[in-house]
């Protein structure tokens, strides 16, 4: 029987631990029975550019930065693996990794959600069956950004790997199956698995049967073999090896838009989350009902608890949000920090007819155009870097609005209000800016780093830390809200100039 203390108490397995493994970073996180976060480490780790549209991550870096954060997190607490109920797994979703079964080497980089390598695989597949040909069975279009074709490509062009994947000598999962195999034991018995939500990532998984789709596998030419066996969102795979956690039990994986979503409490169809990272993930709880979108969205798993039937969600994935902040303050050196982008917004009252697409991978929903590439529009002598900052903050909310649009025509469902997450939600400027966008109220949690949390949430559920979704929604609290002030006028000439912007950016990339 686990001991609680809702004061938050050392008392015995009185905390949960979360691995949130991000694009740009990975933390560890210890939360208590309430949800709050009693202890967090994080680090970053190498973004590499082979190429330009190829984005790599060495996967040995990350394992070597979530075995580091780990330890530096219970560190803070003076906190053993003792005092763990479980640890949640939440990973960057579609990034690709490939292995030795008996080593554990990664055959050649991850190969990032982010990365185009594969448009002209893309285009060749669309070419005998059309974008959609395998949205019936996966609920996705072919794009570059789901990981099927990054894995055929590993297969194609690492020297022997096609070979060695159909003798079982390689491994294939995203990286929250490259680290659930290093926790639990790796070469020595390490649980090679993945949940329904990242199987559904992938485009080789059938999210009405919950597994891997022999067509699929045929049709993208990856052999069974190497597949992770795909287990629901919240049970025990098996206990970590890694000392610093050594016999804890690894007890919940989510995608980390999914987690988002958990830690929000969005149990009830309708319920919609959008969470500001490196990219901008819109999710709408559709329950147990699949709706295959008609409007540019994916279809894809929300979650899956235990035994309890799997719920659905549709997806509205904006490629560059914080990353744009980012390309701001490395590539151009407008900003020292991340954080200083709002301050030099605020030093323009708007922004002065500038408008800034960030399609630098193409464009994400509603419009899954890869030949795209970013633009900035309606420069003018009197623009200045407050203007591009301001534009920069304002693209994350226009993309937002233009996936609620096509949400709510796929589900049928108004949204009367937004729950938001992620590192850039502290920018009070682009939160008004995107309630004002919207006309709808935009609200922030107490806790906002949600991915970690529903990580936790789904590990403590699985281990009976949390009794029930009930417990969840009670944790759920607000920390502020912004209404909408702006006028219908203004709101909709806005959005028209933005509108005609990124018609600018189609097409970029010729044939």
């Amino acid at each position: 029987m686990l001991r609680r203390d809702k004061r938050g108490g050392l008392g015995l397995k009185n905390y949960i631990g979360a691995i949130d493994q991000g694009t740009t970073s990975t933390r560890f996180m210890v939360f208590d029975q309430a949800g709050r976060v009693r202890a967090v480490a994080q680090k970053e780790h190498e973004q590499i550019y082979p190429k330009p549209g190829w984005v790599e991550h060495d996967p040995l870096e990350i394992l070597r930065r979530t075995e580091e954060v780990i330890s530096d997190a219970l560190s803070q607490r003076g906190l053993r693996a003792a005092d763990l109920a479980a640890v949640g797994i939440t990973n960057q979703r579609e990034t690709t990794v490939v292995w030795e079964r008996q080593t554990g080497k990664p055959i050649a980089n991850a190969i990032v959600w982010q990365d185009t390598r594969v448009a002209d695989d893309v285009k060749r597949f669309a070419a005998a069956g059309g974008q959609d040909r395998f949205r019936p069975e996966t609920g996705l279009p072919l794009s570059t950004y789901f990981s099927g074709l990054k894995l055929r490509w590993l297969l194609e062009n690492i020297p022997g790997a096609r070979e060695k994947a159909a003798a079982g000598e390689l491994l294939f999962g995203n990286v929250d199956t490259f680290l659930l195999w290093h926790l639990t034991g790796g070469a020595r018995g390490g649980v090679h698995a993945t949940d329904v939500t990242n199987a559904s990532r992938t485009q080789l998984l059938n999210i009405k049967t919950l597994d891997w789709d022999e067509k699929l596998l045929e049709a993208f030419e990856v052999p069974r073999a190497m597949l992770p066996q795909v287990r629901s969102s919240s049970e025990v795979y098996g206990e970590a090896a890694l000392a610093a956690v050594r016999g804890v039990p690894v007890a919940g994986i989510l995608g980390d838009q999914q987690a988002a979503l958990v830690g929000q409490a969005c149990f009830r169809p309708g319920e919609v989350k959008n969470t500001y990272g490196t990219g901008c993930f819109l999710l709408m709880n559709t329950g147990a009902r699949l709706v295959p979108s008609k409007f540019g969205l994916l279809t894809t798993l929300a979650y899956k608890f235990g035994n309890a039937p799997a719920h659905y969600a549709l997806e509205g994935s904006v490629a560059i949000a914080g990353a744009l902040v980012q390309w701001l303050r490395d590539n151009l050196a407008i900003i020292a920090k991340s954080s200083d982008v709002e301050t030099l917004a605020r030093t323009v009252d708007d922004n002065g007819g500038v408008y800034f697409v960030p399609a630098f991978s193409g464009l994400f929903a509603p419009y899954w155009k890869e030949t795209a590439r970013g633009v900035i529009a309606g420069l003018t002598r009197f623009a200045n870097k407050g203007h591009i900052a301001r534009a920069v903050l304002e693209a994350s909310a226009f993309q937002t609005r233009e996936v609620i649009e096509a949400m709510e025509k796929d589900a049928q469902i108004p949204l009367t209000s937004l729950r938001v997450d992620g590192g850039m939600v502290a920018n009070e400027l682009l939160m008004q800016f995107q309630a004002d966008i919207l006309s709808r109220e935009v609200v922030r949690p107490m806790t906002q780093e949600t991915t970690a949390l529903g990580a936790a949430y789904a590990a403590g559920l699985a281990v009976k830390f949390f009794s029930g979704l009930e417990e969840l929604r009670a944790n759920w609290a607000v920390d502020r809200r912004w209404k909408p002030s702006l006028g219908e006028a203004e709101r909709e000439q806005l959005y028209r100039q933005w509108k005609k912007a990124v018609t600018c950016s189609f097409d970029w990339v010729e044939s």
